[in-house]
């Protein structure tokens, strides 16, 4: 398993194999999740990568307006 090691600036670099295997670009943006002990960096798609992604998604069974329920009206 790759290590890192937190450098004094608070940095530390990927290592070349876990970069290649996940396909990493210069410049790519990443959330940063702590939970507990553990930090999670999960990449953040481009706009342009995110096109298409609900491509031949089903729409035939989305709501509109007209099936929505009545609100109560209060009895006077």
């Amino acid at each position: 398993m790759p290590t890192v090691t937190l450098s004094s600036r608070f940095q530390f670099t990927l290592p070349k194999a876990v970069r290649e295997e996940l396909n990493l670009q210069v410049g790519q943006c990443f959330a940063v999740i702590p939970k507990g002990d553990i930090i999670t960096l999960v990449p953040i798609p481009t706009l342009a990568e995110m096109r298409g992604i609900a491509k031949g998604a089903d729409t035939g069974n989305i709501r509109d307006r007209t099936d929505r329920l009545e609100r109560c009206k209060p009895q006077i």
